[in-house]
């Protein structure tokens, strides 16, 4: 009998190959973007989830500041975690790591080799976590101040095919290290990075001046720190013993609040409620099942539209003997066949465009036929959709009146026509919320590229320092001298994205208990000319030696100390004391996510970390660029050239929300076209069963416009109650994106009617091709064939 089912469902398919293609199609292309977008759903959520000690591992965070200032720092102070698990007896171990800016240039024999992620870290961080030690000694990773943990493909790049361990490397040709552990390679889905690991006792070492080290410093907060908590642990009261300890050293720092982030939610949630990932992450499971609901609805409206062309095969099935519930298993049978169908293609397209989504999305995911997780999400995916779309049609189908059926009495019922009518709806509604948010999302990217940021970084490319900052002053001597360069600065900071605070400071009317953070910046006397920024009170650097006791404050910080005279008054940053020499209007020196914080600028030249600025006349870039390159082999000799035009580090800082719309806008175009296809569906259906009418109409008179009204005026009026319907959705589910970002863009009446114009006109475009071809056919053809 299971034969028979399938048998009859096969040929029923092939007889009506205009709508299968239409169905299959839709729900493939349904199906393959909903598994992809679920596949990277899953991803987000699996960051970390991969260690055996993830639901007891926390990462310390701290609340700093007071007033406008208070913010979250997601870094601490090294000394924390090495205290609490002396003093706390639910803390069993603890992890440090911390960026290491002091080497760069690795040479083993006679190659040379650049690294980036390089990190200082304690020999836990290969215990706590399961990074897996797959060559040396896992119980003692760093025997030495001088020993090193490579990955393994540093490992094959250094030393190709030979034994890495003992192998000496020499850092910036000057420290000699040792390799003394190999780990596997750090998985895409962890927050920990890392390709070299140097032990935290070298910095421990490297740290000590003015009676300051890394076992006392609570002014450094510069550490990522974790917690491994025993089972069960209750972290309530961890929080506030942790700041006993801090205020046990440093008593003024009254504002200091600690914060334990759960390692498996540190991907998406801010431990201070504020919108991390999570957002993202809920948007496009939004969009996933959106697209999915549009295929289902497909399927369902042109299923039980055409419910009533076979009620005559309904009912002699049953006069011959069927039940209902085989009646049943028959039309499930044939949505099951078609959803095979679907289900392979849809795979198929899976494979073939997962290179692309990762290029797009920056993910690097890998479908793997064989891991049961992705054919978790691939089953509760078809399975959803199957649901959905495969019930309710069987049961209209089977539950027709057979001698009813058979007279020709039968005939629709008002609920299943108001049923498809608000399945076209919600369709719509559903097309017109993506086109609104794919136009808003668009919006906000040009706001951001295009939004005044207080500074001129046109035809400006930087560079950094490293071996260059004892050279200042000849070098830019000697690129002044060059054709195309009109000037040349310095600063310790990235203009477009400086995350360096401090409270360390100190001012008149400084309130007992206030912490200000601000952030500094080292810079020479050209700066503020350099960037075209505009003093609003006070003077500039002169390059006098007195500037160094000299300060100039940007907008916000003047009113975070309200400052009513800034000019004059007393200021100090860490240890110098100076004065307010002048005020800088406010510029945008983070990402437009942020608010403008409070910032100081102090004239003094910056060590290697810092930028080196070059200008150019824009048509000349090239001549500019090849000095830069001639200056930097000088000074920084074995290091690549490398620099960045400022226009493209600020473009870099909105990757995420680029990747964002450009993902929004294919989906948005995908779930429009599965839209367009269920509509191309039901008006070919609707020209089908209207074909007497149409005939008798046209021999009555009607004219060609006349037929294609009557046909298209119901789809495009659902299409406008959808349309409606959609507004305030649209308009509460972008303004909740828009909420992330300090800086955003409006929503006016203007996105709705644009969106609303382009869901009119996609919908008029496809019900017309139908239409059209309804009204040109021959009357006295359709009249003989009915």
């Amino acid at each position: 009998m299971l034969r028979n089912y399938f048998k009859t469902a096969w040929r029923n398919l092939l007889k009506n190959r205009f709508y299968t293609l239409l169905n299959i199609g839709g729900l493939a292309m349904g199906l393959a973007v909903g598994i992809l977008i679920l596949l990277w759903v899953q991803d987000e959520f699996s960051f970390d989830k991969f260690h055996k000690n993830s639901r007891n591992i926390y990462k310390v965070e701290n609340m700093v500041g007071t007033g406008s200032s208070r913010q979250l720092w997601t870094n601490t102070v090294a000394p924390i975690g090495i205290m609490a698990m002396d003093r706390i007896p639910a803390v069993e171990a603890v992890v440090r790591t911390s960026y290491n800016s002091y080497y760069r240039l690795f040479r083993y024999k006679e190659r040379l080799f650049h690294e980036q992620k390089n990190f200082y870290t304690d020999p836990s961080l290969f215990s706590v976590f399961d990074f897996k030690i797959i060559k040396g000694n896992a119980a003692n990773p760093f025997p030495d101040a001088h020993s090193i943990v490579v990955t393994e493909s540093i490992a094959k790049k250094y030393f190709d095919k030979e034994n890495p361990i003992g192998k000496v490397i020499m850092a910036d040709d000057k420290e000699p290290f040792t390799v003394s552990a190999v780990i596997n390679d750090l998985p895409a889905n962890t927050n920990i990075e890392g390709n070299i690991f140097f032990p935290m006792t070298l910095l421990s070492q490297m740290n000590r001046e003015n009676g300051r080290n890394m076992e006392n410093d609570f002014s450094n907060f510069d550490f990522s720190t974790w917690l491994l908590l025993s089972p069960g642990a209750s972290i309530e009261s961890l929080p506030a013993k942790l700041k006993n300890i801090h205020l046990g050293v440093k008593p003024e720092d009254t504002d200091a609040d600690y914060i334990l982030h759960p390692l498996e939610k540190v991907r998406l949630y801010r431990s201070d409620g504020a919108e991390g990932g999570i957002g993202t992450v809920q948007l496009f499971m939004v969009i996933a099942v959106l697209i999915l609901v549009i295929a289902c609805v497909n399927y369902v409206n042109l299923s039980t539209a055409r419910a009533m062309l076979r009620a005559r095969e309904v009912s002699l099935r049953k006069i011959v003997g069927a039940a209902r519930w085989q009646l049943f298993m028959q039309f499930v049978a044939e949505t099951a066949l078609l959803f095979l169908g679907a289900t392979i293609i849809a795979l198929m397209l899976v494979s073939l465009l997962t290179p692309y989504f990762n290029q797009v999305s920056g993910k690097q995911l890998v479908v793997n036929f064989l891991d049961p997780q992705v054919w978790t999400v691939i089953g509760i995916t078809i399975a959803g959709t199957l649901l959905l779309s495969g019930i309710y049609p069987a049961l209209l189908l089977s539950s027709f009146d057979p001698l009813k059926a058979l007279r020709g009495k039968i005939t629709a019922r008002v609920s299943d026509a108001v049923f498809r009518k608000a399945l076209v709806v919600v369709q719509f509604s559903f097309s017109m919320i993506l086109i609104t948010g794919t136009i808003i999302v668009g919006d906000q990217l040009s706001y951001m590229r295009s939004k005044e940021m207080g500074f001129n970084k046109e035809h400006v490319f930087s560079m950094s320092l490293i071996n260059m900052s004892g050279h200042l002053d000849a070098i830019r001597a000697s690129l002044m001298k060059q054709p195309g360069i009109t000037g040349v600065i310095w600063s310790s900071e990235a203009i477009t994205n400086n995350w360096e605070q401090t409270g360390d400071n100190y001012w008149e009317g400084k309130m007992p208990g206030e912490t200000m953070m601000i952030s500094p910046m080292s810079v020479n006397q050209d700066f503020i000319p350099f960037f075209g920024m505009k003093l609003v009170a006070g003077k500039n650097f002169s390059g006098a030696v007195a500037d160094s006791m000299h300060f100039i404050l940007n907008e916000t910080a003047v009113k975070a100390a309200r400052l009513e005279n800034p000019i004059g008054a007393k200021f100090k940053l860490w240890n110098t004391m100076g004065t307010v020499i002048g005020v800088v209007k406010d510029f945008h020196f983070q990402s437009l996510r942020q608010s403008i914080k409070p910032a100081i600028f102090q004239y003094r030249k910056p060590n290697h970390f810092g930028q080196l600025y070059i200008k150019t006349t824009g048509q000349d870039a090239p001549k500019a660029l090849a000095a830069a390159e001639a200056v930097w082999k000088q000074y920084n000799t074995g290091f690549d050239f490398s620099y960045n035009f400022l226009d493209d580090s600020y473009k870099s800082l909105y990757k995420s929300e680029i990747r964002t719309g450009s993902l929004y806008n294919i989906f948005s175009m995908i779930a429009i076209l599965i839209s367009c296809l269920g509509l191309l569906g039901l008006v070919a259906y609707t020209a089908q069963v209207r074909t007497r009418e149409i005939g008798v109409r046209k021999v009555l008179g009607a004219t060609v416009p006349n037929i294609i009204r009557i046909l298209a005026g119901d789809f495009i009026r659902l299409v406008g109650i959808g349309v409606v319907m959609a507004i305030p959705i649209s308009w509460y589910v972008m303004n909740k994106w828009l909420e992330q970002f300090a800086y955003r863009t409006g929503i006016g009446w203007q996105v709705f009617a644009i969106a609303g114009i382009t869901a009119f006109v996609i919908a008029i475009v496809t019900v017309s091709f139908q239409s059209i071809r309804a009204a040109l056919a021959n009357p006295v053809k359709s009249l003989r064939s009915e």
